[in-house]
Order: structure tokens, then C-alpha cells, then sequence
């Protein structure tokens, strides 16, 4: 009943999110809910942005980069533009809407795992320079991972594996299941669902976590991208806070900020919007995965992870965005204290060629210096900008100096992942350069 009243609540706030978009005054500056203008009353030029930006999503079609892709981009808490293109898929049967999900694959990193982490590191529940193990017990015996810290793990900073592919625990040699860990038919032992006729056991995570034990930690400290403690965090947070992981990310943060598509394993929930396809997946799933999500890590956890598996409309994406570049407070309401905000964003390792935050991802370290080819994201994203890139296509940026929230999603791994034209052709850069050179003459 609770979480029902969560989800009605959650619901109301939307509605009037969108009521408020055709008739809220658009000249109040740098007010914190997302409302809706017009490029020109931000000083941006609209006939530029659209031309450019059209020209640049056509040629990535053309190109095959993806079948479908959407843009939305908020200025001065203002959605100033959004826009959806092409097919959910190469059939050109369903056209990309405004309302539709996503599989939001890493971009879950700083929009799961992440605001919980933040708003337990406000408490006091977490300390970012005590060693993990303080917390995560399983480690306070192994030599090579009991001293790590909580900001060299979000740093990127800590050595650890970038990944492990747990896939080849659950699949023999001959393709076929193991059926100790992956049944067709739910059971008592195997509840979390993979898929439709996929479920896995109960216990794999323990499996998962023993691997993550075991795996070898660099003695070098530089930076090394890894998503390992991300599959680790839901059961920290659930441990620290005394609720389920996916409960407490509603209750705290997605259903207040009126954010109701986004959330995990979107199938079951009947959403009215539609949800985009990701991989014809021909290892695990056999059949086009759609509704469920594409990484294996997170669906061998049942979809519910801290790696991957949320999922997400744009506009919801938008204001968890908005709240990080409003330094954790939108619409009235504060969600974290100023100074865990900019701790989390800033560079933790500059010294070391790290550019990233905790957990958040940043520009290269000599980005504005950098051409559109070279640079990531657009060479003009201030140092301050931060955000996050998801292997599915998509990705989110925030950038407080210029009061901009770039939203970009697709599906680059259809019908494929060996697809990588978003990439060579520098897609999300170029299309949130756009934003930066949009600006109108002065009079």
C-alpha cells in the first residue's frame, strides 16, 4: 500500500509537470523546476539549433549509427528543445516518440547507485576516505582491497577489474543453460527473471560478489574505468538504509521529483509509453531484447542493479540531471547538501590524469584545447560539467556554469553492439556543441 501511494503521488507530480509546460511564465531566470520555452528567450537561436541538429541526427541515421534517437536540452531550467527521430528499429515500423523508454545501461551509475551513496555520505552513514571494507565486510580480510577507499572506488582510482563477464558462469561450452543457476520456469530458488522464460537463481549474486572477491586489485593507482563495486552498492545500500535498494531510490528521490518512468524492469509495469528495443541478443536471450535490460551482469541480478538496468524517458532523466546542477535541490526541496554535490562532482585525482569525479564522468583534462574529434563531450562543456555515457547510446550531461542539461538517447546496439558509427562519427558531442555556438547576436 505504501509503495502504491508513492506511485500515485509520483503520478500527480508528472501530470502537473506537464500541464505546467504549456502555461508556466518562461521569464523567471534560473528557477529551479523544469518548465518549457523557447531557444530565443534564453538567447539561443532557434533556427540554427534545428538546423544543425536535424542535419546531424539525419547523417547518423544514414549512417547507420542508429535506427532512432531523441534530444532534449534544458537552458536556464528551461527545456529549450526536444525532438525525437527516426524508427525504434532498421524496419522503420515505429517511429521514436517523445514519451519513450529507454535502456539507460551505465548511465543507471550516477542516476541509481549514485544519489543514494550521496545522501548516505550526508548522514554520516558513509565516509568517503575510511576504507570500504568499514562497510563492505567481505573485504576486511583481503590484502589487496581492505584499505581501499570509497572515493578511489568512484574515482576510478582503486585498481580494481574493469569487468567481469559472469555470463560464462551461467553458459556451458555448447551454448546450453547450466540449469543450477538458470531455469525456463520460475521457482521457489529461482525468482529473479532475466527475461521472458529466464530466471535465475536466487543466490547468483553471492556467486558474483565471491568472484568480485577474488579478482586481482592493480598496484598501480591510475585511473582504470571499473563497473565492479556498481554490482556490489545495491546490497550496501540496502544494508545501511534497511530497505530494499529499488524502494528506497523510489521513495527518495524518483517518485518526489516526479520522475515515474524511471526505475528498473519496466515490462511488468504496464507504463502507457513505449519502450525502445535494444540487441538482438544471439548469446543468452535469443530473441530481441525489449522491455528488459540489455546488460547481462545486471539481468543475471534480475534487472535490478547499480551497473545497468534502469530505464528512462527524457524528460525524467532531465530532472534528476537538473537536481545534480542545481547542487541537490529542485522544486523547493532538498535532496543533498550543497557540499556533498560539488564534492561528488568535481576532479578527485587531477594529478594522477584522472578526470573523473565520484562516480561522475568529466571532460578530458584538456578538453577546451581539444577538437570536436578529439574532445569529450563538446570542447565547450565547462570544467565544472559533468555526467555519464551509456554502452546502449545514450548519454547525460550537466553543466552549472552554463545552466545546460543535455540529454541524448538511442539505441546504437541495434540490431547490434559491434555498432559503433555513434562513436567514429562523434555524435553527442557535435550535437551538444550546438547548444554552446546557438547563441543569438547582440543587439
Amino acid at each position: 500500500m505504501k509503495k502504491l501511494l508513492f506511485i500515485v503521488f509520483g503520478l500527480l507530480f508528472g501530470m502537473v509537470l506537464a500541464q505546467e509546460g504549456a502555461t508556466t511564465a518562461l521569464n523567471i531566470p534560473h528557477q529551479e523546476k523544469l518548465t518549457y520555452g523557447f531557444p530565443s528567450e534564453v538567447g539561443l537561436d532557434s533556427s540554427y539549433i534545428h538546423t544543425k541538429v536535424d542535419s546531424i541526427i539525419t547523417n547518423g541515421i544514414k549512417m547507420e549509427a542508429f535506427p532512432g534517437a531523441q534530444v532534449l536540452v534544458a537552458k536556464n531550467s528551461r527545456i529549450i528543445f526536444h525532438k525525437a527521430y527516426g524508427f525504434h528499429t532498421y524496419d522503420s515500423v515505429q517511429s521514436v516518440t517523445l514519451n519513450d523508454i529507454y535502456d539507460l545501461a551505465s548511465v543507471t551509475k550516477i542516476t541509481g547507485p549514485l544519489p543514494a551513496l550521496m545522501k548516505l555520505v550526508d548522514e554520516g552513514k558513509l565516509d568517503l576516505d575510511k576504507p570500504f571494507s568499514t562497510y563492505w565486510k567481505p573485504w576486511r580480510n583481503i590484502k589487496d582491497k581492505k584499505d581501499l577507499t570509497l572515493r578511489e572506488i568512484l574515482a576510478h582510482q582503486a585498481g580494481l577489474e574493469p569487468y567481469i563477464i559472469f555470463l560464462n558462469e551461467v553458459i556451458k561450452k555448447n551454448g546450453k543453460l547450466k540449469s543450477r543457476f538458470v531455469r525456463k520456469t520460475k521457482k521457489n530458488r529461482f525468482q529473479n527473471k532475466a527475461y521472458e522464460g529466464l530466471y535465475v537463481n536466487n543466490r547468483f549474486n553471492r556467486k558474483m560478489y565471491r568472484m568480485i572477491n577474488r579478482s586481482k586489485v592493480s598496484d598501480e593507482k591510475k585511473y582504470r574505468y571499473s563497473g565492479l563495486t556498481f554490482l556490489i552498492f545495491p546490497k550496501l545500500i540496502e544494508q545501511l538504509t534497511g530497505e530494499s535498494y529499488e524502494y528506497y531510490l523510489e521513495k527518495n528521490f524518483y517518485l518526489p521529483l516526479g520522475a515515474v518512468t524511471l526505475g528498473f524492469n519496466p515490462k511488468p509495469k504496464n507504463l502507457p509509453n513505449l519502450i525502445v528495443p535494444t540487441e538482438q541478443d544471439t548469446l543468452f536471450r535469443h530473441t530481441l531484447t525489449q522491455g528488459w535490460v540489455h546488460d547481462e551482469n545486471a539481468s543475471l541480478l534480475g534487472g535490478v542493479s547499480g551497473n545497468a538496468g534502469l530505464f528512462s524517458s527524457a524528460i525524467d532523466l532531465a530532472k534528476i540531471m537538473q537536481l545534480y546542477q542545481n547542487y541537490g535541490s529542485y522544486e523547493g526541496r532538498r535532496y543533498f547538501s550543497e557540499a556533498t554535490v560539488k564534492e561528488f562532482i568535481k576532479v578527485q585525482y587531477p594529478d594522477n590524469e584522472n578526470r573523473r569525479g565520484l562516480g561522475f564522468d568529466k571532460p578530458l583534462l584538456d578538453n577546451a584545447e581539444l577538437s570536436i574529434d578529439e574532445a569529450y563531450p563538446a570542447p565547450e562543456a565547462s570544467p565544472e560539467s559533468f555526467g555519464h555515457s551509456g554502452f546502449t547510446g545514450t548519454f547525460v550531461w550537466a553543466d552549472p556554469k552554463n545552466q545546460l542539461v543535455f540529454v541524448f538517447l538511442s539505441n546504437r546496439v541495434n540490431p547490434t553492439r559491434e555498432n559503433r558509427n555513434l562513436y567514429s562519427l562523434h555524435i553527442r558531442s557535435a550535437l551538444q556543441q550546438v547548444f554552446y555556438q546557438a547563441n543569438l547576436p547582440l543587439n
